[in-house]
């Protein structure tokens, strides 16, 4: 009897699989690093053969770690890096390029000459993305112009592109024998080139890219059987759930209702908040597909705010300015003192994502005086990514029609007891943390899971998650708001630093 469900988690610097029992807890676990290749300055590529291989690696450690055969599993999910971009060819399964990874600013003059005069937004109403470096779009378009006679043969129909969920499935269902070329909404939804409403290909982005359709994946729901796969250690169970990482993280923390948020805190921080079946544009956030149960399941829509700096920021005072050795070592020092001293610290180091999209910004600290300390600056560090995420709320909040009362969060920076508590007070709403904290690799082993009837419907995911911890908001509202304006006061000195 089935009692697992496995979710490969397909990441930027690594690929894991995780084993989730009915109860969502995680029964077993591998995890495998794959190479950063940085061939120039703001490239950034991978070899998509050994995330493959890494990708086989982990079903067969987890496997075996836990002593578990296939038919003990009952489905498998996939989450994965959205917007890094693979083309390969369809007989041989052989990557043309490396895949180039959503960090990559190559297409940068690509994207001002597709912008033209009409700028970045032309796109945005259709696809709900704004033409940047950031999403698929751009990427497919320089592999086929750079790589000799890649046009055509993509125009020949032998070509294959795909996000990196897109890579693994067809590779985990026989790859050149048979694979399933397909996507699900979620990561198509970062491509720039599908339409919002009709959940297709939008056939004036493939033209102004010029992208031909005869290499991109079918696209399906988040949650139905793809196919089955092939030759691994999961070698004939079903392969039924794919969700792009953040929209998994938001799945597995139940966030199912409009208004429901969530803020997955890494590197960047990536706030979701689900507008169900609305479609709400907005020039400050990004409208993305959360996810599409089933074939004939309605979509649900999100606005999602991207943070490019938070975590990013306690690893530069570790690894540049060597205020502290390790990560954690962060919160110990802010506690060192009472409040900020007056010192905010805007982390705009390649400038600002969500909600002003300001490529000419650079980071700033501003407000020191000869009273401030480490202490202050490690404070000031902290609250950034509480104060960023506080814009990011504000920008859905002022286009939503949705209520929202608490923020569920998730990732490494939850741990940060002092940073949990600053981001319930500059919101104003509860902060909670699942007592699972796996949330993303979780989110696509419900999908799967559903998909297979492992789990009856969202009423029981709902059960299946369980509260960890919880922060009330405890800062006056005259305090909170004074703060906020400084912090906007810093944010404004970081405009216009690049000519």
């Amino acid at each position: 009897m089935a009692r697992y469900v496995a979710a490969i988690d397909q990441g930027t610097t690594s690929s894991r699989l995780i084993l989730f029992d009915r109860d969502g807890r995680v029964a077993c676990v591998d995890q495998r690093e794959h190479e950063q290749i940085t061939p120039r300055a703001g490239w950034v590529e991978h070899d998509p053969k050994e995330i493959w291989r890494r990708t086989r690696e982990v079903i067969g450690g987890a496997m075996a770690s836990c002593d578990i055969e296939a038919g003990n599993v009952a489905a498998i999910g996939i989450t994965n890096q959205r917007e890094t971009t693979v083309v390969w060819d369809r007989e041989t399964g052989e990557p043309i390029h490396n895949a180039i990874v959503w960090q990559d600013t190559r297409t940068a003059d690509l994207v001002a000459e597709l912008a033209g005069d009409e700028g970045v937004d032309r796109l945005r109403r259709d696809v709900g993305l704004p033409l940047s470096t950031y999403f698929s779009g751009p990427k497919v378009r320089w592999i086929l112009d750079h790589v000799e006679g890649a046009r055509r043969r993509a125009e020949a129909g032998e070509l294959a592109f795909g996000t990196m969920d897109a890579w693994v499935l067809w590779n985990l269902t026989g790859g050149a024998d048979g694979g399933v070329h397909a996507t699900d909404v979620t990561n198509a939804s970062r491509t720039m080139l599908m339409s919002l409403e009709t959940l297709d290909w939008h056939q004036p982005s493939l033209d102004l890219l010029g992208i031909p359709r005869s290499i991109l994946p079918e696209i399906r729901s988040s949650s139905e059987v793809y196919g089955e796969a092939a030759g691994t250690a999961l070698g004939g169970r079903p392969v039924a759930g794919i969700l792009g990482d953040q929209q998994a993280a938001m799945f597995g923390q139940t966030c199912f209702d409009p208004g429901d948020a969530k803020n997955t805190y890494g590197t960047g921080s990536f706030l979701l908040v689900n507008t169900g079946a609305e479609i709400v544009h907005t020039e400050k956030l990004l409208t993305t597909v959360g996810a599409k149960l089933g074939p004939d399941g309605p979509p649900v829509y999100m606005l999602e705010g991207s943070i490019a700096v938070t975590g990013a920021a306690v690893q530069w005072l570790r690894d540049r300015i060597g205020l502290i050795e390790e990560a954690p070592e962060i919160e110990a020092l802010a506690r060192t003192v009472a409040d900020n001293g007056g010192v905010y610290f805007v982390p705009a180091f390649s400038g600002l994502f969500a909600p002003y999209w300001r490529e000419d910004a650079r980071g700033a600290i501003v407000g020191l005086t000869a009273y401030a300390n480490k202490g202050h600056l490690a404070r000031a560090t902290l609250e950034a990514t509480a104060w960023q995420s506080r814009e990011v709320v504000d920008a859905a909040n002022a286009v939503a029609d949705v209520p929202f009362a608490e923020l569920k969060v998730d990732g490494g920076m939850t741990g940060d007891e002092l940073l949990m508590q600053f981001q319930a007070d500059v919101l104003g709403v509860p902060v909670i943390r699942p007592a699972v904290t796996e949330t993303t690799a979780l989110g696509a082993a419900f999908a799967a899971g559903l998909a297979t009837g492992f789990w009856s419907g969202t009423d029981e995911l709902r059960e299946r998650w369980r509260e960890g911890a919880r922060w009330e908001p405890a800062m006056d509202e005259a305090e909170r708001e004074r703060q906020y304006r400084q912090w906007k006061k810093a944010v404004e000195r970081t405009f216009d630093w690049v000519d």
